[in-house]
This record gives C-alpha cells, sequence and structure tokens, in this order.
C-alpha cells in the first residue's frame, strides 16, 4: 500500500515499514509498523524535514509479548557482578518493563521537540533543533554515545535553551542541535562501510552549516566524545570550540602500557595513577562487549531479536554504570529512574537498531578511544567522579594546549547528561562564556 510518503508491505507474514524520499536509501525498516510522520512533499537532498515517531500498538504489544517469553538461564554462580549482570538485577528490570512502563510518556516527550530529518552524504539524519528565546545564544551540537540515544540528553535541553528558568543567566543560553548518530535510533542506518568518527564529525558540521549557523560549539560524551574531538581535529570553519566529558586524554605509551595490563609505570602523580588504573581495568575487564562489537558486531542476532538480550547488553557497559542501574531497580533513588533506562533501550528495540548502532564500533576498531589525539582549538572539559576514568589536569593540559576549562564534578558518571543534568548544564554554562561574543551567532 503507498500512502504517498511510506511504502508497507506484507514479508514473512510481519508488515516493514520504508520511508521513501527523493533521493538516498530508506530511513528505516523495522520488522513491526509505526508511524513516522514527516512532510509528503518529495524533499531536496539538503530539505529539512519536520519529523514525529509514533509507535505501532503492535509493535508494543509484540515488544511486551518477547519480554513475557524470556527464556531465563540460571542464576550467577558469584555473589557479585563479576561474571555479568545479574540475573535478579534483569528479572526486576523485566517485571517493570512488562507490568510498570509506559513508552508513550517519552514518545509524547520527543513529539513535543523540534524534530528533523535532512539527508547528508546520502543518509537520512535525525535530530532535535531547539532554539533559545534568548538573544545571541550559542548554537551547540551535542552528540549522544553507546548504549545510547537522543534519550540522554533531553534532560539538559530546558536549561541549555531557557536558563533562566533554571537559576542561570540569559547571556548563557544555547540553541541546541541533538542528531541521532547514523545506525542509531531514528537517522538511517548505513548500508556501506565507512560511517566512523571522522565522518559523522563532518556531517555535523555539514547540518550545522545548513542549519544557518557560521559560528558554533559542540559537546559529546562516550562515542560522541570520539566524534567531538574528531570535529576539533577538523576544526572546519565556525567550530569555536568543543566541550567533553570522556576527553581523550592518555599519552600513547600511558594508554598501550594500560591495554597490556602492565603495572603502573613510575613516576606517575596521584591523580595519573588512579587514571592508568582504571583505564587498565576497563581494558582487562570492563569492555567486553567492545571487543565483540569491534570484531563482530553481525554475530549479535540475539540483541535484535530479545529485548531482554538487549537490554542485558546495554546495561553492562561499565561497572559504576552498572551498579548504579542494579540500585535504580532495587528502589533507591538515583540520577536516574527506571523509566529513563527503559526509554533509551526501547527507542533502540523500536527502531531496530542494536546492531546497526554495533557497526560503529567495527568502523573504529584499533584507532584509540582514550587517547590524546592532538586537538588544536578551544577544549573544556568536565570530570565526573564515576567516569570510566578521571581525567587528571596534568595530562588533559597536554591533550589540549588550547584548554579553557577544566572542573571536577562531585557527583556523576559516564552518561553525565542524562544521571546528572544539572552538573553537566552549569558547566557548560561556564565553559564556553570566554569563547562567547555579542555578534557570534550566524544566520538563524
Amino acid at each position: 500500500m503507498t500512502t504517498g510518503k511510506f511504502l508497507i508491505t506484507a514479508a514473512a507474514g510481519a508488515c516493514s515499514l520504508v520511508l521513501l524520499g527523493a533521493a538516498g536509501p530508506a530511513l528505516k525498516e523495522t520488522t513491526m509498523t509505526s508511524t513516522l510522520t514527516q512532510s509528503s512533499q518529495a524533499p531536496a537532498s539538503d530539505a529539512i524535514r519536520p519529523f514525529q515517531f509514533h509507535a505501532s500498538d503492535e509493535a508494543l504489544a509484540d515488544l511486551r509479548r518477547r519480554i513475557a517469553a524470556t527464556q531465563w538461564p540460571d542464576k550467577e554462580t558469584v555473589a557479585d557482578a563479576t561474571q555479568g549482570v545479574q540475573l535478579a538485577t534483569m528479572q526486576k528490570l523485566a517485571r517493570y518493563w512488562l507490568t510498570g512502563y509506559d513508552w508513550r510518556k517519552v514518545e509524547a516527550r520527543l513529539n513535543a521537540l523540534p524534530q528533523f530529518i535532512t539527508q547528508i552524504d546520502g543518509l537520512d539524519i535525525h535530530f532535535i533543533h531547539v532554539r533559545s528565546k534568548h538573544k545571541n545564544a550559542m548554537p551547540m551540537i551535542i552528540t549522544h554515545g553507546w548504549p545510547g540515544s537522543i534519550v540522554e540528553q533531553m534532560k539538559i535541553i530546558g536549561p541549555l535553551t531557557d536558563p533562566t528558568a533554571y537559576g542561570g543567566r540569559a547571556e548563557d543560553a544555547f540553541d541546541v542541535v541533538i542528531p541521532s548518530m547514523p545506525g542509531y535510533g531514528f537517522s538511517g542506518k548505513p548500508t556501506t562501510t565507512g560511517w566512523g568518527p571522522p565522518r559523522i564529525a563532518r556531517a555535523w558540521a555539514v547540518l550545522m552549516n545548513r542549519l544557518g549557523y557560521t559560528r558554533y560549539v559542540a559537546q559529546g560524551g562516550d562515542w560522541g566524545a570520539v566524534v567531538t574531538e574528531q570535529m576539533g581535529l577538523q576544526a572546519p570553519p565556525g567550530l569555536l570550540g568543543i566541550h567533553v566529558n570522556m576527553p581523550g586524554i592518555f599519552p600513547a605509551d600511558i594508554d598501550a602500557a594500560a591495554f597490556s595490563g602492565a603495572p603502573a609505570p613510575s613516576g606517575l602523580s596521584d591523580d595519573e595513577r588512579v587514571a592508568y588504573e582504571r583505564l587498565r581495568f576497563v581494558y582487562q575487564k570492563g569492555i567486553a562487549y567492545g571487543f565483540q562489537m569491534g570484531l563482530r558486531p553481525q554475530t549479535l542476532y540475539g540483541i535484535a531479536d530479545s529485548p531482554v538480550g538487549l537490554a542485558a547488553y546495554f546495561l553492562d557497559h561499565d561497572a559504576r554504570s552498572y551498579e548504579l542501574i542494579a540500585r535504580v531497580f532495587d528502589g533507591q533513588s538515583e540520577g536516574l529512574t527506571r523509566d529513563d533506562i527503559l526509554d533509551n533501550i526501547t527507542i533502540t528495540w523500536l527502531t531496530n537498531t542494536a546492531l546497526s548502532g554495533a557497526r560503529l564500533y567495527w568502523e573504529y576498531w584499533g584507532k584509540g578511544f582514550f587517547n590524546s589525539r592532538g586537538v588544536s582549538i578551544p577544549v573544556a572539559v568536565s570530570v565526573f567522579p564515576d567516569e570510566l576514568y578521571p581525567a587528571p589536569r596534568s595530562w588533559t593540559e597536554r591533550a589540549f594546549p588550547k584548554l579553557i576549562y577544566y572542573n571536577r564534578l562531585p557527583k556523576g558518571g559516564h552518561f553525565a547528561a542524562w544521571e546528572q543534568p544539572t552538573f553537566l548544564t552549569q558547566d557548560l554554562w561556564a565553559a564556553f562564556r570566554p569563547l562567547r561574543q555579542k555578534s557570534e551567532v550566524g544566520s538563524k
């Protein structure tokens, strides 16, 4: 059936939905129907089209059916999480996902935001774009990570675009652009290789220019930090500076030693030793998922077929984040809620992007996640204590010769915008003040 916007076909007893456009590949194929609302006009390749997403009742019913049908493994044989995500945590998560969680709540919040699709380098890119009401707002593009989505950044949109409503100053306001990375959420899935962080960084510069911004900044954590630092390396015209909360700061010899599992080199300061030991733990015990996705992402069929399998895989990102999430499902009050956690997992499930997102690791494997990259434009860094490693000032200053801001926060971990939006927002207000000018904003 052709509606003018979509082609819906039946195959193997299921429905697939394909967005039709004037050029380039389809936006999305899923095994259950959902409604993606856009302009019905055939767009030019650089057109910016309004977007909304409405999961079908059938897709949500299928999700619940699969959760209920989970074949549970035996309980782990240890009393801690050293064997992976614990059975009790996953069963609590599944029980709430099945009986208490409501996707429609986050769907409504998403659809209340200005969302768009535009084609860049042959691929449809989805993004949120919220303009501030305040004069001379600084444009900022914010990039999420894995296992993540634009859901992670939704808490910081309000205080960044309207700081006066959150105890801030009008002159600290931002226009906010939050894209879904290729293969994630509502962006297109690459059908060929090559969509690694450098190409994404170039696409983000195109996006900001297409939106009319001639002077802007960029921010990111996790993969978002890698992409943002790639933007810093490329230094496209108009990029004033960057902020990251997982900075690549390790000297090459230190990074290599940590990867090998060697004891800490002599001569390190106390802060450097802590960072080294934490990075060594990450390499030796903390990124099993990275090796799997970096080497054989296509083998992960199970996380595309089982919601509980997907959830467990996402929870096993890093030890401190997992401990926080486990406490949440034990009923404790933390920076995240049960809904926060399931929003992020459910958006991946409904868009069937578990494997397309995983391939980003394959694209960048062996190129260095945590090492210094040689960024020479102005850089701001926020250090959260439960990040994979707390970046020492010494290595941060060496990695970023134009370091304009460095701050260690009292609380928070790897997913800063998601866990501690107030701390991150306040840091972003402060970090980019040195780069603001009355004439900083290009055409809007």
